[in-house]
């Protein structure tokens, strides 16, 4: 394994649930219904995803620790997950469960080894690659996240809202500015 382990794997989780959570913090709750084409999830389902999102690679690799896709049922597994995302919740409701799943997982993350994480998974056949380690598909769960995370910041411009992300750049753009301004003076 390399010097980017499980303490890594989880610190680096915490920092993209952090952000979610601010982006789920800054949109308005009345703006959680809102659906950015048909056939979309609703921001509250969005974040509800985000939020329940490491539930397949927890059963897989924490509670079954399987070594391939060998007899699973998808179907029924996702149809789980599904109605698990369906339950409405309040915008307070959703960041809790960002909160406590994130932190959950990311306490999980840090208790597992330099070998569980470089144990070699089969994936299903046709599939390529082949085989992937444990620790390539743990980081699925946080590079998931992100893929959605990003498209909550693209809903928030659409709401008028400018993510954080880009609200503390430009305040340590304005701050590099002033003092470049503080040092010609």
């Amino acid at each position: 394994m390399t010097n980017y382990g499980a303490k890594e794997l989880a610190e680096s989780f915490r920092t993209v649930r952090g952000n979610t959570i601010k982006a789920a913090e800054d949109i308005p709750e009345s703006q959680y219904g809102y659906q950015a084409a048909p056939e979309t999830r609703t921001v509250e389902k969005m974040l509800t995803h985000i939020a329940l999102g490491h539930r397949f690679s927890h059963q897989f690799h924490v509670a079954e620790r399987r070594s391939n896709f060998e007899g699973m049922d998808f179907p029924k597994l996702f149809a789980e997950f599904h109605a698990l995302e369906a339950k409405p919740r309040t915008k307070a409701e959703v960041i809790a469960l960002l909160k406590e799943n994130g932190e959950l997982w990311a306490t999980t993350l840090e208790g597992l080894s330099d070998q569980f994480l470089s144990e070699v998974v089969s994936m299903p056949p046709g599939a390529t690659p082949a085989s992937k380690t444990r620790f390539e598909m743990l980081l699925s769960v946080k590079e998931h996240e992100m893929h959605h995370r990003s498209q909550i910041m693209l809903i928030e411009r659409m709401l008028g809202i400018v993510p954080h992300l880009t609200r503390e750049a430009q305040q340590r753009m304005q701050q590099m500015q002033n003092q470049q301004a503080q040092k010609n003076a």
